[in-house]
Parts: structure tokens; C-alpha cells; sequence
């Protein structure tokens, strides 16, 4: 099965409550569902012999103020079909279940988007922080996160002066 209308229309009979809505106006078409529903569309996907979606690119985060939106992208080896799901999660408690067990490659991902956003994928094997270190307070690529003007570990062996320019405002004059 070929194009995101047709793949939208399939998952759309198989579950007409959770496939919510198709996206053909962006420059990469897209399609939401429901988070609660995440698992059990993410094996149809991977398993249905129309869709096989078996490889997963990536899971991606998105802060769009009023909610997250959790991105994954899978493709298809067989043919190349590529396709992008998003699932929309609310932005004062970000929770979805895990992908990992379907697709390995989502563990560290998934870490990534708790790290950087907040998203609390449960039932995650090992859902810490990946690149920032444990004691860091906040999530770095939210809308409404303010730097630190210094960081210092808690031994004290380092400590970093975070303040600089911001490079999405103005310069003064």
C-alpha cells in the first residue's frame, strides 16, 4: 500500500475512534492518533502485511506551546514508503507509552525526547537523562525554558557560565 491518503484511509477502518487527522498541506504529509492508542497502532503498523512498516527512523519532539506533539517517522524497506505519525500529548503532564519493544531503535530516542522535553515514555527499559547530566533541572528545547546563567555540578569540579546572547532576539542597539 502506497501514499499517506491511502495509508490514513486503512488505519482509519481498522480504527475509526483513533486515527484522528490527515495532514496533506505541510511539506511532509502527516497524520495524528490518539495517545492512548500509540501501542497498539505502532504493532499494526509494523505488523499488518498491507503496511510493514518495520524500520523506524526517528521519534522526534515537538514543544507547540498549548501541547508536545511526539513525531515518528517509519519507513518501509521493501518499497521506501516513508511515512510521519504524530501523537499530541498534553504539555503540563507529557506521557505516552513506549515504542521501544516494537522498534529497538525508539529506546534511545525516547531518552532523547525525556531528556530535551519532558516526555515520560512509560514502560521505557531506561528512561534517564542521555545528554544532559542528572542533575539538571528543566527541559532545554521547551518554548518556556529558562537557561541557568551558571551550571555546577555537584562535586563542584565543574562549573559553566551558561549566560550569553540570544541568538532569536534582537541584537540591542
Amino acid at each position: 500500500m502506497e501514499g499517506i491518503v491511502n495509508i490514513f484511509n486503512y488505519l482509519k477502518e481498522k480504527f475509526p475512534e483513533d486515527v484522528l487527522e490527515l495532514n496533506t498541506e505541510s511539506r511532509d504529509n502527516w497524520f495524528s492518533i490518539n495517545a492512548g492508542k500509540l501501542r497498539e497502532i505502532s504493532e499494526f503498523l509494523k505488523s499488518d502485511a498491507e503496511l510493514s512498516f518495520n524500520y523506524l527512523i526517528a521519534v522526534l519532539g515537538v514543544d507547540e506551546v498549548e501541547r508536545i506533539a511526539s513525531v515518528y517517522i517509519l519507513y518501509r524497506l521493501k518499497d521506501s514508503q516513508q511515512i510521519i505519525m504524530k501523537v499530541f500529548l498534553e504539555k503540563d503532564n507529557p506521557k505516552i507509552d513506549t515504542v521501544s519493544d516494537i522498534w529497538s531503535a525508539a529506546e534511545w530516542h525516547e531518552r532523547e525526547m525525556f531528556d530535551l522535553l519532558g516526555i515520560e515514555f512509560e514502560g521505557h527499559p531506561d528512561l534517564r537523562r542521555i545528554l544532559l547530566p542528572t542533575d539538571w533541572e528543566g527541559y532545554p528545547l521547551l518554548k518556556d525554558y529558562k537557561e541557568p546563567d551558571v551550571y555546577e555540578t555537584q562535586e563542584g569540579f565543574l562549573k559553566v557560565i551558561t549566560k550569553r546572547n540570544d541568538p532569536m532576539r534582537e541584537k540591542d542597539s
